[in-house]
């Protein structure tokens, strides 16, 4: 029996990170709706009694953590999860929202897969794994000594890639990568951190050889809706 899509309210200002929140989120498992202050939030909350909110701690007319206040004092609304959005390293924030009576924090920079797990978190829920493939693309990408190196992609997805590699690279080593999905079009670019490591030693996943799993950062939502565009094709012509 197919899961019941949960309601979800992202409250944010900057559209940038909106796309970036809504496109993590698969419409098949989520209704997504969007408030622009925390004014509209409340509003929103209170007619449609989302499953969580997202809230950004600053936005117009009324900031993130007195809307999370009020919501949370409201005995109609009390019982609705809110998960504030803030900015790393910043203490004050925290001290605000926790104030404040949210259920968890996200800080920014965000990605998928913490942004996930919070939602799984919040709501009791297993949140599907985003679609990946194996793939075969030539990847240019830039390491901490500035060399530009070449390397073939073994699996694609929306979050990351696998890369096969003869010399590893150090856990969070930053790099950024070059890499093209449809011919003809402008090569993608993005940064990107070694999130894990596969050595025949000790491997991670055995089926793979020897590389590196690398996890996208900061990825604009256009180049994440073009990966995943490029994974779902691929994944319907495969099946």
């Amino acid at each position: 029996m197919p899961m019941s899509r949960k309601k979800i309210l992202l409250a944010e200002d900057v559209e940038l990170f909106l796309e970036l929140e809504k496109s993590f989120l698969d419409p098949d498992f989520f209704e997504v709706l969007v408030a622009y202050n925390g004014r509209e939030a409340m509003d929103i909350a209170l007619a449609e009694k989302p499953d969580l909110i997202l809230m950004d701690f600053y936005m117009p007319e009324m900031n993130g953590n007195e809307a999370c206040r009020q919501l949370k004092e409201n005995p109609e609304t009390a019982d609705i999860p809110v998960v504030m959005v803030t900015q790393a390293g910043n203490g004050e924030d925290l001290k605000l929202c926790r104030a404040a009576k949210c259920d968890d924090v996200i800080v920014k920079p965000i990605n998928q897969q913490n942004f996930l797990n919070k939602i799984r978190q919040c709501l009791n829920m297993t949140v599907p794994r985003a679609a990946r493939i194996e793939a075969k693309i030539k990847v240019y990408f830039d390491d901490e000594y500035r060399r530009r190196l070449q390397n073939y992609s073994i699996n694609l997805g929306p979050g990351g890639m696998f890369i096969e590699l003869d010399t590893i690279l150090p856990l969070d080593t930053p790099l950024t990568v070059d890499f093209d999905l449809f011919q003809g079009e402008t090569p993608l670019t993005c940064h990107a951190r070694v999130a894990w490591i596969n050595d025949p030693e000790q491997p991670k996943n055995p089926r793979l050889p020897r590389g590196v799993g690398l996890q996208f950062l900061d990825m604009a939502p256009d180049t994440m809706a073009r990966i995943r565009d490029y994974v779902q094709a691929s994944a319907l012509a495969g099946g």
